[in-house]
C-alpha cells in the first residue's frame, strides 16, 4: 500500500514526542507558540464544491500501458491521479500525453527519494540528492499540471536527532521554495511514521515556521490511527492541507494492520465531519495496494461512501 521504503518506517515502533529531548519549559513554549486550530465557517460551500477522489498512479495494473492504466482510473470513477517522481524525460511525456487522453489530472507528485536519501542527513551528498530528487519532482509536477509535490521532510534515528531533523530540513526546504514559488507547485509535508512531527500541534508549528504560501500540509488520514485521531489533526491543521491521501488502519491483539478502507479503526463520520468544517474541497488519494478493475471500482464506491457521503 505504500512505496516499499516507506513500508519499512510504517514497521518500526512509534515513540513519544518527548523524544525529542525539549525541557518543560522549552515544551511549554512551544506549545504556546503553535498555531491554534482553524477557525470554522458556518457558511455553506457553493453546492458543486466536492473532494475530488483520486488514486495512485501505482495502484493501477502494471501490466497495462500509462494509457490503459488512466483510462481505467477514470472509468472506475476517480477524479484524479497521483503520480510518482519520473526522472526519465521520455517517460514523463508518455504519462503528460496519457494523462491528456484519458481526460484526467494528474493532481499531484509522490518525491520517491525523501526516505533513501533524507533531507535532514548530516551527509552533505544524501542531502544534495534528495534536493535533486524535490527539484526533479517539482518540474514533474509543472509538466503534468500538478499543484502538488508530497514530500517527507526528514527522519529521525540513531544518527539524527529530532532537533536535527527540524533544523537541517526546514534549511533545505527553504532552497526549494524559490522554485516552488515560479512553479506554481507547493511542498506539502506529510506526515508519517517516521519518529518526526508527531503531534498536529507540532506539524502545525513546524509549517508555519516557513511563512510561505508554498510550504504547506499534505495530510494522511490512516497515518496517525496509532497514536492520535485523524479528525483532530484536520481540525488543528485546518487550512494548511492541501492534499489528503486515504487510507485505514486495524489495531489488533497482537499488533495491528493496513487494510482496505471502512475495515479499520478510522472513524470515518468523525473525519468527513472534520474536512466539511474546515472547508476542505482538495483531492483525496488513495494509498492502498494494487489491483484489477473490479478491485479498484470497489475502492472508489468505499470513497463515495465512507468520505463523501453518498450512497
Amino acid at each position: 500500500m505504500c512505496h516499499p521504503s516507506r513500508r519499512e518506517f510504517l514497521k518500526s515502533s512509534i515513540t513519544a514526542a518527548c523524544s525529542a529531548g525539549l525541557s518543560s519549559g522549552a515544551l511549554v513554549e512551544f506549545l504556546a507558540a503553535a498555531p491554534a486550530p482553524a477557525s470554522t465557517d458556518s457558511t455553506p460551500p457553493p453546492a458543486q464544491a466536492s473532494i475530488k477522489k483520486g488514486v495512485l498512479l501505482d495502484m493501477l495494473p502494471a501490466k497495462f500501458s500509462y494509457a490503459e492504466r488512466l483510462k481505467m482510473a477514470r472509468d472506475v470513477g476517480f477524479d484524479v491521479v497521483q503520480a510518482p517522481t519520473e526522472p526519465d524525460a521520455s517517460k514523463a511525456e508518455e504519462i503528460k500525453k496519457a494523462a491528456d487522453g484519458a481526460n484526467i489530472r494528474i493532481d499531484s507528485v509522490m518525491n520517491m527519494d525523501h526516505w533513501k536519501y533524507p533531507l535532514s542527513s548530516a551527509d552533505p551528498a544524501v542531502v544534495e540528492k534528495s534536493l535533486a530528487g524535490m527539484r526533479t519532482s517539482l518540474r514533474n509536477a509543472k509538466l503534468w499540471g500538478s499543484d502538488a509535490v508530497l514530500l517527507v521532510p526528514a527522519v529521525v534515528n540513531p544518527q539524527t536527532s529530532y532537533r536535527d531533523a527540524w533544523v537541517r530540513s526546514q534549511r533545505e526546504i527553504r532552497k526549494l521554495i524559490p522554485l516552488a514559488e515560479e512553479l506554481k507547485v507547493v511542498i506539502a509535508i506529510e506526515e508519517v511514521w517516521n519518529k518526526f512531527l508527531l503531534s498536529p500541534l507540532e506539524m502545525a508549528s513546524y509549517i508555519g515556521e516557513f511563512e510561505s504560501p508554498w510550504v504547506q500540509a499534505w495530510f494522511d488520514v490512516g497515518n496517525v490511527v496509532l497514536y492520535g485521531f485523524p479528525q483532530d489533526w484536520i481540525r488543528t491543521l485546518g487550512k494548511s492541507i492541501v492534499k489528503v491521501h486515504l487510507k485505514d488502519f486495524k489495531r489488533k491483539e497482537n499488533g495491528y494492520a493496513w487494510v482496505n478502507l471502512g475495515d479499520g479503526d478510522v472513524d470515518w463520520a468523525a473525519v468527513r465531519e472534520a474536512f466539511a468544517e474546515i472547508g476542505y474541497f482538495g483531492s483525496a488519494i488513495t494509498e492502498l495496494p494494487a489491483g484489477d478493475e473490479a478491485y479498484l471500482r470497489d475502492v472508489s464506491r468505499r470513497v463515495d461512501r465512507l468520505l463523501l457521503g453518498r450512497p
